[in-house]
């Protein structure tokens, strides 16, 4: 069974980004997250996570049909 709430490092290992750059998107707000016990650490729900990955795909797709490649565009 997969656990419900990932830590940020689990997230960064998901994303293949850096921790940092898990740590800003959730301080930024970019990425709903929570905090829990003492020590205050972060937790996101897997639920958001896909949440979050199917709203960039989105976002993707329209900056895509609003960019169309062209011929000589490097990859």
């Amino acid at each position: 069974m997969e656990t419900r709430f990932l830590l940020l490092s689990d997230v960064a290992a998901e994303l293949n980004v850096s921790d940092s750059q898990v740590y800003h998107m959730v301080r930024s707000g970019e990425l709903p997250a929570i905090k829990i016990g003492g020590r205050g650490q972060w937790r996101v729900e897997r639920a958001r996570l896909e949440e979050y990955i199917q709203q960039k795909y989105a976002e993707t797709a329209e900056w895509v049909r609003g960019n169309p490649l062209t011929e000589r565009e490097p990859e």
